[in-house]
């Protein structure tokens, strides 16, 4: 075993000791045998939990293929452990190439396989362009995240879906803590390993107040920073405003921020239009799936000079003589530059993803193409799982309340 694959082996041991909810599910699946001889293609951040995650489905019965979903998100140690230890079949290592990368989804597509579980819809949009003839064996599949989901709605609109594929991403039991608190943890790991910089009293930008804007507002107020946040939606606004935050167009937010912190799902949020308004020095950050938030383009168009000072960071000269300090090249902050969320955070997502391949080899071939919620029975299972692991215990209804909750004739 190389030296690589022995610390990678040690950080699967320890991801897999703190997952106690897939372990049941996993379990689960053993015992049932619905995932007997299942060709599952996988492409998600290839790390430690994902290698549990990949793991857990080989040895419910299923013949596994995983590549990365993003080019700088592989842990190689990981990777290494998976393949030498393991004898997984893994195409990933971290800074790929974008040509190296889809050279590795298409190998995890030679696989033909019967489900995909996809984070960022990359795989499956592949899937349904260049490796259209496999579309027929497809049964369904599974999508880990929010910019995935909208490409998947996309296509469901316009008639190119052709496969089920079940909305991972909205799970209570996905969403509300992943995106929140995974995120909002996981990015200051990000940004912290890159920088090694203050956050207390400094002007903070979050732009995007969902799930993942508010956990990374949350912890960025709970380390001392004066928080900014932008968005386009006013519901979301208005909640910004009255969890504490300033809430302010980024025309005028980019002159105040030390940080600029992006998490939309969308592109073009920072561009040339606001690169003259920045301070000097200010830290520019991606926790979006895509690498398109912040226009590297416009970045690269612009800027004087470019080098890179630290490893994960690449500081440009604008016109003028300011500096940007670009984190990660504009990719997912948590991952390329951290070590992704934390265990216990996606023990409980990826135990949606184990259950909910289980759910589609069970039921798959009586759906029709579309995008498809979890079942609320997985979404309740992995809930009482992780209380389980908590000890936390729980209250439930009387059969008396449950007649009251379910009928409509008792009033004051």
């Amino acid at each position: 075993m190389s030296e690589l694959a022995e610390r990678g082996a040690r950080r699967l041991e320890w991801a897999r000791e703190h997952m106690p909810v897939l372990a049941a599910i996993r379990e689960d699946l053993k015992r049932s045998g619905i995932l007997k001889g299942v060709r599952i293609g996988m492409a998600l951040h290839t790390e430690a939990k994902t290698g549990v995650l990949a793991l857990s489905l080989r040895e419910a019965g299923a013949r596994v293929r995983l590549a990365s979903c993003n080019p700088l998100s592989t842990d190689d140690s990981v990777a290494a452990a998976l393949q030498e230890v393991h004898g997984l079949d893994v195409y990933a290592r971290k800074w790929q190439t974008t040509k190296e990368y889809y050279e590795s989804l298409h190998k995890v597509l030679d696989l033909e396989p019967d489900l995909v579980i996809d984070d960022g819809a990359d795989l499956m949009l592949l899937l349904h362009t260049k490796r259209a003839e496999l579309l027929d064996g497809v049964q369904g599949g599974n999508e880990e995240t929010t910019t995935g989901v909208i490409r998947l709605r996309a296509m469901a609109k316009e008639g190119k879906l052709r496969v089920p594929v079940i909305d991972v991403n909205d799970a209570e039991m996905k969403h509300l803590f992943d995106n929140r608190y995974g995120t909002g943890q996981s990015t200051f790991d990000g940004i912290m390993t890159a920088t090694n910089l203050l956050v207390a009293g400094k002007a903070f930008v979050v732009a995007g107040y969902g799930w993942c804007g508010r956990g990374i507002a949350a912890r960025a107020k709970g380390l001392g920073a004066r928080v900014i946040i932008t968005e386009i939606d006013p519901v979301r606004a208005l909640e910004a405003t009255m969890d504490g935050f300033e809430v302010l167009p980024m025309a005028k937010a980019a002159r105040l921020a030390d940080f600029i912190v992006s998490a939309t799902g969308c592109k073009d949020v920072v561009t040339a239009k606001h690169f003259p308004l920045l301070k000097d020095g200010v830290v520019l950050a991606n926790a979006g799936h895509f690498d398109n938030e912040i226009s590297k383009a416009d970045l690269d168009q612009v800027a004087k000079a470019r080098r890179r000072v630290r490893e994960f960071v690449d500081e440009y000269v604008l016109p003028g003589g300011k500096r940007a300090h670009l984190l990660a090249e504009g990719r997912l902050v948590n991952l390329a530059a951290g070590q992704g969320h934390p265990v216990e955070i996606m023990d409980m997502s990826f135990s949606i993803q184990a259950a909910c391949a289980g759910h589609l080899a069970r039921t798959a071939k009586g759906l029709t193409p579309g995008v498809y919620p979890v079942p609320e029975t997985i979404d309740d299972r992995v809930a009482r799982l992780k209380l389980k692991a908590l000890r936390i215990q729980v209250d439930r209804l009387t059969p008396t309340q449950r007649a009251y909750l379910e009928s409509w004739s008792e009033g004051t």
